[in-house]
């Protein structure tokens, strides 16, 4: 993914979630992912897809079961 991309991707992010401290780092290596972060916490990856000339960005966040807050007790 092009720097020009990741930066209009991080804008969108930005805008779309209200935080200004999501961050979208073009990545050390061309082949490496591209990570997702808020501050200094990775969040995601970012997927680039093109078919039939189309080009799309998915966001893809796991959410680990220990980070959850505890449920409720009844």
């Amino acid at each position: 993914m092009r720097t020009t991309e990741i930066a209009r991707v991080q804008e969108y992010l930005r805008k779309a979630f209200s935080n200004n401290r999501i961050a979208v780092p073009p990545p050390m290596k061309a082949d490496a992912p591209i990570e997702v972060y808020i501050g200094d916490e990775f969040i995601g990856v970012l997927h680039r897809d093109e078919d039939e000339g189309e080009v799309s960005y998915s966001f893809v966040m796991s959410i680990l079961e220990m980070d959850l807050p505890p449920l409720p007790e009844l």
